[in-house]
C-alpha cells in the first residue's frame, strides 16, 4: 500500500467576532478544511485541492478510486480512549459478570496497566457482584486481588471487598477482609458496621461498636451512630438506646439530619412516640426522611388520627416537601387500618400526580388498601395495570379476596398465579392466605396439594406455615395428617400444640383435645390463653363442667384472668354447661366489657332458653352507648322470635336497615324467621323480596317460614324458583322443604324431595331429614312405612323421632306402638321433664292414671317439676310474663 506522507495544517489566527463585522466574516474561509488528496502516478507528484468545508471538522481519509478523500467525522474528533474502569463499568451492563471478569483477565494477560488502573476496574466489578448478588465472581475477585502483590494491601480494594460480602449476605467473610487490612481508619470500621446493620446482626454491630471505642482512638461519626442506634431497636434494648442518644448529644452530632433520623425511628419502635416528637422538633434541618420516620412511628402505635395531620403538614408547614413512595407505603396502610377510602383515593390520586402509581410497591400497596376498604373493582384495575407483578402482588389480591370470603376468585388468583404464563413462586404468605379458605369450605384436596408444594419447595420449616396445615388438616377432618405434620415437628412450640389442640377441640374429637393438653404439660410447656380458649371450648362440648372449673382455677393461678379473651371464653363455657348464672357474675366483673362478651351473653341467655334476660341485657348493651354487630342483631331476632315481641323486632329490622347490616345473610335471616313465627308471614315475604343479594340461606329462611305456617305449596313453588334462579338446594334447604311436606300433609312431594335430594345432588339424608320423613309417615297413619324407613337409617333414631312417633301414636290411638315408643324414650333421656310430661298425655289419653301418678312422683324425684304454666304480653315494646292467679295491682 502506498502510504502518505503526514501534513500539519496551522490555523490562522481568527479575530474576535464583533456584530459590525458579521458581514465580512461570512465571507472569510472556513478556518479547518478538508484537504481532498488526487494521486497522480504518471507526474510522479501529488495535487492538492482545496474544498471548503464547516470549521472545527477533521477528516478520515477514504479510498475513492484514485482518489483519497478525508470523510468529516466529529466523533472521531473528540473520541479518546475509554480507561480500564470506564471499558470495565460498559462490560458489566452488557454481559452477566463472570464474562466480565474473562474479559479483564484477557486485558491484563495482553495489556500493560497501572496498579491505579486495575485497582479502579477492580473497584467497579466489586461493585456490581454486590449490587447482583453474585458471590461466585465476587470470590474469584477477591483472588485475583490477592494474586496481585501491588494491589493485595490496598485499602480501596479493601473496603469494596467488606461492602461486597456485606451485599451479597456473606458478612462473616466481610469480617476476615477487615482483619486482615493492615491500617484502618474510621471509614473502614463503618463500612462492617453498616454491613452488619444491612444483614440485621444486631449484637454485632454493638460489639463493633465497642471494639472502636476501647481498641482505637476514632471517635465515632454521623455515620457510624445511624448504625449503633438502628442496632438498639434491633435488640429491643431502650436503655442502651437512650445512652447512645446521650452520647451523640455530647458529641454534637445529634442535630445532624441522619442521627436524628434514625433516633425517631428507634423511639418510635419502641412506642415511645413522645421522646421521638421532641427529637423531631429540636431538628435544626428535616428532610422528607424525617416525616417519614415520624408518620411511621405515630401509625404503628396506633395514633393514626396524628399520622394524618403529620401527612398534611408535609404540604402547609414551613417545609413543603415533594412526598415520595416511602410517604405513599406509609400513608396507604393507615387509609386501610382506618377503612378510610375517601382518603386512600386521594393518596391514590396524589401518586398519579407525582408518577408514583406504577411503582411496584406503591401498586401493591394500593391493591391491599382497596381490598381492604372493600373496593375490590379498583383493587382488580390496579392489580392488572401492574406490569412487574411479584410474589407481594399476587399475595395481596388473594389475601384481599380470601378475607372477603370469595373462595372461588380465591382459588382462581392462587391457580393463575402458578400458571405458565404469569408463573410467580408462591411463598409462605401466599399458602397462609388460601389456607383459611380452605377451611371454609373443607376443602381436603386442596389443603394436600398446597402441604405438598410446600414440601417441594422446602417451606415447611416456616413455624407459622406448619401449625397452619396441622390446624387445616384438623378441621377438614384429616386428623391423621395434623398428627402427621406435628409430629414431624423437631422442636415444638406452644403454637404447634395450640394448633393440633385446637382442630381436636373444634372439629374431630373434644376429649382428644384433653388428652393432648396433658401432654404439652408433660413436655414442660405451659398453655397460653389460646391454649385455654381450646380447651374451655372442648369442655363446653362434652358439658365436663368439673373439668372446665379446673381449668378456670388454673386461669387463677397463673394471673390469667386478666386477658379478655380467655374471661369471654370462661363466660361462655359456664352458658354452654347450662350455668347461666355463673356465666353472668363473672360478666359483671369484666371492668372493660367489649362487644364480644356482650354478644357471648346475650347468645347464652338465648341458647339457655331465657329470652327476657336476653332482651334486658341488649338493652343494657345500648345504654352503654356499645354499638351492636350483626352478632348482637340476630340473637336479639331470635328472642323476638321466641317471646312473638314483634314491636322491639320492627326496631331491631329498622336498626339493621339505617345501618346497612339487613346485608348481612344472619340479620335479613333472622328478620325473616321473626316475622314468620310472630305470625306475620307477609312481612317475612316483603323483606325477602326487598333484600338486593340473596343466598342460599335467605330462600332456606323463607320455605322455613311457609313451612312453620302450613302453606306447603307455597314454600315448593318458593323451592322450584330458587332452583330456576340457579341456586343449588343445601342439605340446610331439603330440611325446609321436607317440613313444609309434613306440615301440609304432602306425602308423596315429601318421597320426591328426598329421591332428588340423593339422586341428582348427591347429598346424603341426615338424622334430621329422616326426623321429618317418619314425623310425615306417621302423621299419615302410615307406621309400617315409617318404622320400616327407621330400620334402614345408617344412624340410631333419637329422642325427636321418638317423641314424634308417641305423638302420632296419641293421635292415631297405637296403643302397642306407643308402649314401645314410651320405653324407648326413657331409656335415652331419663332426666328430660318435656319427655316425662309427653309420656304422661299418653297414659292420660287411655286413662291409665296410676301410671301418671307414677310418672309425676317420679318427677319430684328427680327435681324435674313443671312450671307452672305462664302466657306473655307485649305492651309498649316490653314483654311481660304472668301466671294463673296474677293479678294486676291498680295504682
Amino acid at each position: 500500500m502506498f502510504k502518505l506522507p503526514s501534513f500539519t495544517t496551522v490555523p490562522e489566527a481568527v479575530p474576535p467576532i464583533s456584530c459590525c463585522s458579521r458581514r465580512q466574516q461570512t465571507h472569510r474561509q472556513p478556518h479547518f478544511q478538508i484537504v481532498k488528496f488526487s494521486l497522480q502516478i504518471n507526474k510522479g507528484r501529488f495535487a492538492t485541492t482545496a474544498v471548503p468545508n464547516t470549521a472545527g471538522s477533521f477528516g478520515t481519509p477514504t479510498h475513492d478510486g484514485d482518489t483519497i478523500t478525508t470523510k468529516p467525522t466529529l466523533k472521531n474528533q473528540f473520541k479518546k480512549p475509554l480507561t480500564l474502569s470506564e471499558e470495565i463499568t460498559q462490560l458489566c451492563e452488557s454481559k452477566s459478570l463472570s464474562e466480565v471478569l474473562r474479559t479483564f483477565q484477557e486485558y491484563l494477560d495482553n495489556a500493560f496497566y497501572h496498579s491505579s488502573e486495575k485497582s479502579e476496574a477492580l473497584g467497579v466489578l466489586l461493585q456490581a457482584c454486590g449490587k447482583h448478588k453474585d458471590i461466585e465472581t465476587g470470590r474469584k475477585v477477591h483472588e485475583m486481588v490477592i494474586s496481585l502483590t501491588q494491589l493485595r494491601d490496598d485499602v480501596i480494594l479493601g473496603t469494596r471487598l467488606i461492602t461486597m460480602y456485606s451485599m451479597c449476605g456473606y458478612p462473616s467473610d466481610s469480617r476476615s477482609v477487615f482483619h486482615q487490612l493492615r491500617s484502618k481508619n474510621l471509614y473502614q470500621w463503618n463500612v462492617l458496621m453498616s454491613g452488619y446493620t444491612r444483614n440485621e446482626l444486631w449484637c454485632d454491630v454493638i460489639c463493633l461498636f465497642i471494639e472502636l471505642m476501647t481498641s482505637t482512638q476514632d471517635m465515632p461519626d454521623n455515620f457510624t451512630f445511624p448504625c449503633v442506634i438502628k442496632a438498639c431497636g434491633g435488640v429491643l434494648d431502650v436503655g442502651l438506646g437512650e445512652a447512645i442518644h446521650g452520647m451523640a448529644l455530647k458529641m454534637g452530632l445529634v442535630s445532624d439530619v441522619f442521627v436524628s433520623n434514625a433516633l425517631i425511628s428507634m423511639y418510635g419502635k419502641f412506642g415511645l412516640v413522645e421522646e421521638a416528637m421532641k427529637v423531631f422538633e429540636h431538628m435544626p434541618e428535616r428532610n422528607l426522611v424525617s416525616w417519614n420516620s415520624i408518620i411511621s412511628g405515630f401509625s404503628v402505635n396506633g395514633y393514626i388520627e396524628q399520622s394524618f395531620d403529620l401527612f398534611r403538614n408535609i404540604f402547609t408547614g414551613d417545609e413543603v416537601l415533594t412526598p415520595d413512595m416511602t410517604t405513599m407505603v406509609i400513608m396507604l396502610p393507615l387509609c386501610a387500618a382506618k377503612e378510610e377510602a375517601e382518603l386512600g383515593t386521594i393518596v391514590h390520586g396524589l401518586s398519579v400526580k407525582l408518577g408514583l402509581a406504577n411503582e411496584l410497591t406503591v401498586n401493591n400497596s394500593l391493591v391491599d388498601m382497596y381490598c381492604k376498604v372493600g373496593y375490590f373493582v379498583d383493587a382488580q384495575i390496579m392489580f392488572e395495570k401492574n406490569e412487574s407483578k411479584n410474589v407481594v402482588s399476587w399475595n395481596s389480591i388473594i389475601g384481599g379476596y380470601s378475607g372477603k370470603g370469595d373462595v372461588g376468585r380465591t382459588f382462581q388468583l392462587m391457580r393463575r398465579m402458578q400458571s405458565t404464563c404469569e408463573y410467580v413462586k408462591a411463598n409462605e404468605v401466599t399458602l397462609l392466605n388460601v389456607l383459611p379458605v380452605c377451611l371454609k369450605e373443607s376443602e381436603q384436596l386442596i389443603v394436600k396439594e398446597l402441604h405438598g408444594y410446600s414440601l417441594r419447595n422446602e417451606l415447611e420449616c416456616h413455624k407459622l406455615l406448619t401449625n397452619a396445615f396441622i390446624a387445616a388438616y384438623a378441621k377438614c377432618g384429616l386428623v391423621r395428617y395434623a398428627e402427621l405434620v406435628f409430629y414431624g415437628v423437631a422442636n415444638k412450640t406452644a403454637s404447634s400444640w395450640n394448633a393440633l389442640i385446637s382442630g381436636y377441640a373444634q372439629n374431630a374429637d373434644p376429649s382428644k383435645a384433653l388428652t393432648l393438653f396433658s401432654e404439652m404439660v408433660d413436655s414442660g410447656l405451659l398453655p397460653d390463653w389460646f391454649t385455654i380458649g381450646s380447651l374451655l371450648f372442648a369442655c363446653s362440648c362434652l358439658k365436663l363442667l368439673h373439668c372446665g372449673t379446673l381449668i378456670h382455677g388454673f386461669v387463677l393461678r397463673n394471673g390469667l384472668e386478666t386477658d379478655m379473651s380467655t374471661r369471654v371464653s370462661l363466660v361462655s363455657f359456664y352458658m354452654n354447661c347450662g350455668k347461666p348464672e355463673l356465666a353472668q357474675r363473672l360478666f359483671d366483673r369484666i371492668d372493660n366489657k367489649n362487644v364480644v362478651s356482650w354478644n357471648v351473653m346475650i347468645a347464652g341467655y338465648l341458647q339457655n332458653e331465657l329470652p327476657d334476660k336476653a332482651l334486658s341485657l341488649f338493652r343494657d348493651m345500648v345504654s352503654c352507648r356499645f354499638q351492636p354487630e350483626e352478632i348482637s342483631l340476630t340473637s336479639v331476632l331470635g328472642a323476638c322470635s321466641t317471646l312473638s315481641a314483634v314491636r322491639l323486632g320492627k326496631e331491631v329490622h329498622c336498626f339493621a336497615l339505617k345501618t346497612n347490616l339487613i346485608e348481612d345473610s344472619f340479620v335479613h335471616c333472622s328478620i325473616i324467621d321473626m316475622y314468620a313465627k310472630s305470625g306475620f308471614i307477609g312481612m317475612s315475604k316483603c323483606v325477602f323480596d326487598h333484600i338486593p343479594l340473596k343466598y342460599i340461606a335467605s330462600w332456606t329462611a323463607m320455605i322455613t317460614g311457609y313451612a312453620v305456617h302450613g302453606l306447603g305449596m307455597e314454600a315448593i313453588k318458593l323451592f322450584q324458583e330458587m332452583q330456576k334462579s340457579g341456586f343449588k338446594p343445601a342439605s340446610l334447604t331439603y330440611i325446609s322443604i321436607l317440613m313444609a311436606c309434613n306440615h301440609a300433609g304432602l306425602i308423596e312431594e315429601g318421597r320426591h324431595y328426598v329421591r332428588e335430594m340423593q339422586i341428582l345432588h348427591g347429598l346424603k339424608p341426615e338424622l334430621e331429614h329422616y326426623a321429618c320423613v317418619i314425623d310425615m309417615l306417621a302423621r299419615a297413619g302410615q307406621f309400617d312405612n315409617a318404622l320400616n324407613l327407621m330400620a334402614e337409617m345408617p344412624m340410631q333414631p333419637d329422642t325427636q323421632i321418638w317423641c314424634s312417633l308417641l305423638n302420632s301414636c296419641i293421635v292415631h290411638a297405637q296403643l302397642s306402638l306407643g308402649k314401645k315408643c314410651v320405653k324407648k324414650l326413657l331409656e335415652l333421656a331419663p332426666k328430660r321433664a318435656e319427655i316425662y310430661v309427653l309420656v304422661s298425655n299418653f297414659y292420660a289419653r287411655y286413662g291409665d292414671w296410676d301410671s301418671v301418678r307414677q310418672l309425676r312422683q317420679k318427677m319430684k324425684e328427680l327435681g324435674l317439676q313443671k312450671e307452672i304454666g305462664c302466657s306473655r304480653i307485649e305492651i309498649g315494646g316490653k314483654s311481660y310474663n304472668f301466671a294463673v292467679g296474677n293479678m294486676l295491682s291498680k295504682p
